[in-house]
């Protein structure tokens, strides 16, 4: 069977996706990825549901029209408030970032007590809990959610292992290890780059990251081939292209990143929900 040689789309609010993108290019080398930032309109994490359904709807369209295959969905948010919308107007798969990390969350935890770190928005929809009882079945677990405002810009501030990093996240995940989590979901695309912090002060504490969990998803759809040692084909896009835009996307990709291409907001909204 010839392989479906379309890329997979992947959009997140801003720049954390790209977590999820790095997870899916070492994990799909022979894949070639579209992504969007929508960085002329994050967070998303303050806005309505409505609001943010909207501006999902319209970055999947944006992707739908670069003929990918999938629709990766970087971003706890809109995962959270918009997956199944944008389930209902798509034929091509549409995955999220919740899902897998709460099944993984289950299937790793001993004690049955899970800690879930998020942005005020993700923690406040009660997505994880849902999807982590969902996952759990008949299994007794314990969740213990925590919002984690701060750690956003702290990342994006470049303040990875500073001082006043460690002494915010001690702070953060202190009521956590007194309720002797075993499991740590790191809820927002943005945490897996302070990950180092947040293991040492959660010791013997398995940590969950999102991007992973859904790329293994997204491989286990993908028709698997032989890669040949080419390298991934990755355009990336942006709807403003902030003076900080390169430098962080080569922290949290991995690998440098070019100057992306700069799309018009009008462009997003003209393929808004069909």
């Amino acid at each position: 069977m010839q392989r479906d040689q379309r890329p997979i789309g992947v959009f997140d609010s801003g720049i954390g996706g790209l977590t999820v993108l790095r997870h899916l290019i070492e994990l799909m080398p022979e894949e070639d990825f579209v992504y969007l930032g929508d960085t002329a309109r994050v967070p998303y994490g303050n806005k309505s549901a409505e609001t943010v359904r909207l501006y999902a709807s319209q970055c999947a369209e944006f992707l739908v029209r670069h003929n990918v295959k999938m629709i990766v969905v970087a971003c706890n948010t809109a995962s959270a408030l918009a997956l199944e919308v944008l389930r209902r107007q798509h034929t091509i798969p549409v995955l999220g970032v919740i899902e897998p990390a709460a099944a993984e969350a289950v299937r790793r935890t001993r004690s049955g007590s899970i800690g879930v770190i998020g942005t005020r928005a993700t923690i406040n929809s009660e997505s994880y809990e849902k999807a982590i009882k969902d996952a759990a079945d008949d299994r007794v677990v314990s969740i213990h959610s925590r919002p984690c405002p701060l750690f956003v810009p702290l990342v994006e501030e470049g303040w990875i292992d500073t001082p006043a990093t460690r002494l915010i996240a001690e702070e953060y995940v202190r009521p956590l290890r007194e309720a002797g989590i075993d499991t740590l979901v790191l809820g927002c695309t943005h945490y897996p780059i302070i990950a180092p912090v947040l293991g040492q002060l959660l010791p013997g504490a398995s940590l969950v990251d999102c991007g992973e969990c859904t790329a293994r998803q997204a491989k286990a759809l993908v028709e698997p081939t032989q890669s040949g040692n080419r390298s991934p084909r990755v355009s990336m896009y942006v709807t403003d292209n902030t003076p900080a835009f390169t430098s962080l996307a080569s922290t949290f990709l991995g690998r440098r990143v070019d100057e992306p291409v700069r799309v018009s907001l009008d462009s997003i909204q003209s393929g808004g929900p069909r």
